[in-house]
């Protein structure tokens, strides 16, 4: 059985499987240290990265067109990764990068993605946002007529026929979507304040943002299953935080069911069978929501934000979870790791539908020796069940 036929077993909760080795990703810091601890160096750290740009692991799909792990992957015999159809699912074209302002201490810049922001000249430090690029109607309208046209032309990498072909024979998983939603990306657009206090000053603005990004990703989606199959859809939202969601129920039935439901139909329309949503924090008011919409499954399960797979899975038995390991406590040595996954992992295995890993991008720290006895104690659960 390969990986993607794995996969797919787990994921229909069919008895007998053993679930993915797999992690969602690490932060670079992580794994400059790992490197001084003994991690054999043979592919290093992607150029350009910042101690604080993250690396993405076998869980959270690689692309081809953005930083992913490889040496921790083939140094702990990981399952085969997830891919992610790399397409363009926003601007094209982007913004051009432009400084607006310089000054000893900071720099006032416009990104590729339309957000001002004052830039700290320590690059280490994070960034004061300034706007948006929407805060009215003819911004919206402007943008869509602009960058937000439904055509593949510029929206694929070079190499996309060849990517096709491997596709196409693929053994392991393929998802398409990714890196946008129905809050996060209306977020994106018009910052949390203004999308927030959007809901209530302009309601018709906000809804038609996540109705027309709705239709545009059909519109681009299914152009691209015109020519390869994929296996689930995934969507990023990061709408809670560790004291629940950042919008209540009525505010996601009103403003995103319709659009959640429009976009996962779709999808099942065209074969795709699995949707996840990745949303940080305490998203368990929202799960029901997100399954009315058409969602199967939730990741990354935040512990420190209140999330134990074991009650969410109680109170949703067919679920798809990922995560849920804290992160925390695989910094704190082998007797609290045998802990965390002891009180977890055996339950959530026998149930099905579960991929255990870190719950969130590895902190540096973890110790690599740390890491190791997590991942050999994870390995040992995952063969026995």
């Amino acid at each position: 059985m390969n990986t993607r036929e794995r996969f797919l077993a787990l994921m229909s909760f069919e008895s007998g499987q053993r679930t993915m080795l797999w992690e969602m990703g690490y932060w670079t810091s992580t794994l400059e240290r790992w490197y001084e601890e003994g991690l054999p160096r043979h592919y290093g750290i992607p150029k350009g990265l910042l101690s604080g740009d993250g690396i993405r692991a076998e869980a959270i799909g690689w692309l081809y067109t953005e930083p992913y792990d490889r040496d921790v992957h083939q140094h702990f015999g990981m399952d085969e990764a997830m891919r992610r159809i790399p397409i363009n699912n926003l601007f094209y074209p982007r913004f051009e990068v432009e400084v607006l302002e310089e000054h000893a201490d900071w720099t006032l810049i416009r990104d590729s993605d339309g957000v001002t922001k004052r830039q700290l000249n320590d690059r280490g430090s994070l960034p004061d946002f300034v706007s948006w690029p929407v805060h009215s109607r003819e911004d919206w309208e402007r943008l869509k007529a602009e960058r937000l046209q439904p055509t593949l032309e510029g929206r694929l990498p070079r190499n996309w026929h060849q990517l096709l072909a491997e596709f196409r024979q693929r053994d392991y998983p393929l998802a398409i979507g990714g890196s946008v939603g129905f809050f996060g990306t209306p977020r994106a657009l018009m910052g949390p304040e203004g999308l927030l206090t959007g809901y209530y000053d302009d309601p018709e603005l906000v809804k038609d943002v996540v109705d027309d990004l709705a239709d545009f990703w059909i519109a681009l989606y299914g152009q691209v299953l015109d020519q390869v199959d994929a296996d689930l859809g995934l969507i990023w939202e990061d709408m809670s935080y560790k004291g629940g969601s950042l919008i209540s129920p009525a505010t996601f039935r009103r403003f995103m069911m319709p659009a959640y439901q429009k976009l996962t139909g779709f999808w099942r329309e065209r074969g795709v069978r699995m949707v996840w949503v990745d949303t940080d924090g305490d998203c368990s008011g929202l799960i029901p929501l997100l399954m009315e919409g058409g969602v199967t499954g939730v990741y990354p399960m935040e512990v420190r934000a209140g999330m134990d797979v074991t009650r969410v899975r109680r109170a949703f038995p067919r679920l798809q979870i990922m995560g849920g390991i804290d992160k925390t406590q695989i910094a704190a040595g082998p007797k609290a790791i045998d802990e965390e996954l002891e009180a977890k992992v055996p339950f959530m295995l026998r149930q099905g539908g579960f991929i255990p890993y870190v719950d969130h991008y590895v902190h540096p720290e973890v110790s690599l020796a740390d890491f190791s006895y997590y991942r050999r104690r994870l390995a040992e659960m995952a063969d026995s069940a």
